[in-house]
């Protein structure tokens, strides 16, 4: 996923401020044209939205940006099902990226699924390389079949 850098907006003139605000005291409704059709905003948007125009009206200049998830070591290793000690050991060897906050390690969820992607590419291809060697319908070698 590609970061889009931030996005500053210096404050509005104080008379657009004004009228901004005017506009947004007391209003509720926000209708969102894009080019010229109506949209509904979801309700976390809706919210962003205003807020945004709301520092607008005091006059704020505004930074946007996305915001990545970050996970701890410990919920990163949860979530891929693996041990605290093995995650650390990849960020280590730089299988998976790491950035630190102070001493404390922070990795984003979109590396985990990534790595998590991989893993499962690289057992479909064993799989595979398994079930080419020799046996059929995906039984292991020996038979398999009970009571036979």
């Amino acid at each position: 996923m590609a970061l889009i850098a931030p996005r500053v907006a210096p404050a509005l003139p104080a008379e657009d401020a004004l009228a901004l605000q005017r506009a947004l005291d007391g209003g509720t409704d926000i209708t969102v044209f894009v080019d010229g059709t109506v949209h509904r905003l979801p309700p976390q948007a809706r919210d962003a939205v205003v807020d945004l125009l709301a520092r607008f009206s005091r006059g704020e200049a505004v930074t946007v940006s996305s915001v990545e998830e970050m996970l701890t070591t410990s919920q990163a290793a949860e979530l891929a099902g693996i041990s605290h000690t093995y995650l650390r050991n990849m960020t280590d060897r730089g299988e998976i990226p790491v950035e630190y906050r102070g001493t404390h390690r922070r990795i984003r969820l979109a590396a985990i699924m990534a790595w998590l992607e991989g893993q499962k590419k690289k057992q479909a291809a064993e799989h595979a390389e398994t079930s080419d060697g020799g046996t059929s319908g995906g039984e292991p070698a020996g038979g398999g079949g009970f009571g036979k």
